[in-house]
């Protein structure tokens, strides 16, 4: 107790000494100034007197006043702004994908157009064909869309299909699904045009599903005819490769390689196998050096660098893959930067390349090849093959070859239909032709089919506004010959002048002229090369980031939102899962 009131004593000793201190600097400063009334100066000295008086601490006058806090700075706002701009484009795409998810799910309803319209054919449901359907405004003519498939195949991507990384049904679009979302109905008929009666302006077809009906041939009268048929695999009449080789056009296609890739690595672990058998069934040859070979042969490597020998082990020692070219290098629409890359990239594969090797025979289980050596001579070698994957050039389907008979300005085709600049078939009137089974001067590629049916459909459209702009042309000129006064008349002529301009504007459609984007190609090992075309020169590019490209321009290209979703779940599921190395 003696010490707690000893210690109460000291503090307050030591709070009377400071007041004191404060009070004697408090009159000093007051002396300093003259003596007048000024209440502002005693209300203030009484405030802060009475706040000396607190018992709560206070800073010294001599301390300096506290500085405000310093704001923070702005720091990362490009980051932030990058950020949000990205989580607002995610969000927009999302719900793009959902609306257009929606929209095909749920189709409007459609209305029968006029019999009184032309009647529009179109053969295939290839490039040409559905890029023409897609742009077309249907409720202008009616209809009628005959082919064998019911399906629009995108077949940039079919060669991943033969391996396994995607699924035939991701790049395939029901074209019921296309013609479901036009206004006016779409006659549709799976079938095969087996004839084209152009002097009777008359298409016969036949039904060859398993399932026969009671009627199977039937005919189909044309006002309008676009062919769009595609062409076949050109064998350039070497004997066996019919009945030897693996094609790569269709879906089936795909899964026959698929099915004898796996059929040859079972075949060559069978018990008691001999080592040259082993090695003869291991070897995969692709004939072609395009695109869609070297593609083809990249993703066989992949499929075997990433899977085959993980689960079967035995066979690393003697898989190879060999591609075969009677040209002296391979992709020779690329340029030459592209195709030593190309070359390079292969080496490092282990992918062999025989250019200038042009194949003369071809039995089941050895090729016989000219190959023509460095010093300019020639010699014959035998290539022993499990699997031979045939990719080389088209042909013309006899459909087509029989038009060409019955049309005398087309006697000097032999590649097909030789059009003009509107892509009329030459020596014929209200036919068209596109695709792979026409003659134009560019390339026979999807992109220039794709763009041959976004002008025909173009050009349909302004025929149809026109022949609806003359016959309210010819509707006026019947009505302003009957006019009873001649205000009535003038106005009618005013109105006729109007059309003739509508009319002339319609009309300025000129002919077609192809736009190349460039050219992408994959060729393994997650690299890919492209040559864009780019202002008025191109870029050439090869690697890693070129297949990103590769990837993200190809899902662009896909004709559905549904394909785009189910492509990328492929992608993902074969990097987490892997390829199935299944039979079927």
């Amino acid at each position: 107790m003696a010490g707690t009131s000893l210690a109460m004593r000291s503090m307050a000793s030591r709070q009377l000494f400071s007041l004191s201190r404060r009070s004697i600097a408090t009159s000093q400063a007051l002396r300093a100034e003259p003596l007048r009334p000024n209440f502002q100066s005693i209300s203030r000295m009484a405030r802060r007197g009475y706040a000396d008086a607190a018992p709560s601490p206070s800073p010294s006058p001599a301390a300096p006043s506290p500085s405000p806090a310093p704001k923070p700075k702005k720091r990362f706002r490009f980051l932030r702004w990058a950020w949000r701009l990205t989580w607002l484009s995610g969000l927009g795409l999302t719900g793009a994908m959902v609306y257009s998810i929606y929209s095909l799910r749920h189709p409007e309803e459609q209305f029968e157009p006029s019999p009184d319209k032309k009647t529009l054919v179109i053969l295939g449901t290839g490039w040409g064909a559905v890029s023409l359907l897609k742009k077309l405004d249907t409720e202008n003519y009616n209809v009628v869309v005959v082919s064998p498939r019911n399906y629009f195949l995108f077949t940039p991507l079919l060669p991943s299909c033969t391996t396994g990384l995607i699924e035939h049904r991701s790049i395939m679009e029901p074209i019921r699904n296309i013609l479901r979302q036009k206004k006016a109905t779409v006659k549709f008929f799976e079938a095969e045009a087996t004839k084209i009666d152009y002097e009777k302006r008359i298409v016969h077809i036949s039904d060859d599903s398993e399932i026969k009906g009671d009627i199977s041939d039937t005919e189909v009268p044309f006002d309008m005819l676009v062919i769009g048929v595609g062409a076949e695999n050109a064998t350039f009449g070497i004997p066996g490769v019919r009945e030897n080789s693996c094609f790569l056009k269709e879906v089936n296609d795909a899964q026959n390689i698929r099915k004898r890739v796996m059929d040859c690595v079972e075949t060559a672990m069978f018990k008691d196998q001999t080592e040259d058998e082993v090695k003869r069934l291991l070897h995969m040859v692709v004939v072609g050096g395009g695109p869609t070979g070297v593609e083809f042969a990249g993703e066989l490597k992949d499929f075997f660098n990433d899977d085959l020998k993980k689960w079967i082990p035995e066979i690393q020692d003697n898989f190879h893959v060999t591609l075969v070219e009677a040209l002296p290098n391979v992709l020779p629409m690329f340029s030459k930067q592209l195709i030593d890359y190309t070359e390079s990239t292969f080496k490092e594969e282990e992918i062999t390349i025989r250019t200038k090797t042009m194949v003369k025979n071809v039995t089941d289980k050895y090729i016989e090849a000219q190959v023509t050596n460095p010093d300019g001579s020639k010699s014959i070698e035998k290539i022993p093959y499990g699997l031979l994957v045939w990719a080389t050039g088209n042909a013309v389907r006899p459909v087509i070859r029989d038009l060409m008979g019955q049309i005398p300005a087309q006697k000097d085709s032999r590649r097909g239909l030789a059009v003009n600049e509107y892509l009329v078939v030459n020596g014929a009137e209200n036919i068209w032709a596109v695709g792979d089974c026409a003659i134009t001067n560019y390339a026979p590629t999807a992109q220039v089919a794709g763009q041959e049916g976004a002008f025909l459909a173009r050009l349909f459209n302004t025929m149809a506004k026109t022949d609806a702009i003359e016959k309210e042309l010819q509707h006026l000129s019947d009505t302003q010959s009957q006019a009873k006064s001649n205000d009535e008349r003038n106005q009618i002529l005013d109105e006729i002048r109007e059309r003739q301009k509508q009319l002339r504007r319609t009309k300025q459609i000129g002919p077609f002229q192809y736009s190349h984007q460039g050219s992408l190609a994959y060729i393994g090992k997650e690299r890919a090369v492209a040559d864009i075309s780019w202002l008025s020169g191109n870029i050439a590019s090869g690697g890693t980031l070129t297949y990103l490209f590769w990837r993200s321009a190809y899902l662009s290209m896909c004709f559905s939102s549904r394909n785009r979703v189910l492509v990328a779940f492929d992608w993902i599921k074969a990097r987490l899962f892997g390829r199935d190395v299944s039979r079927e």
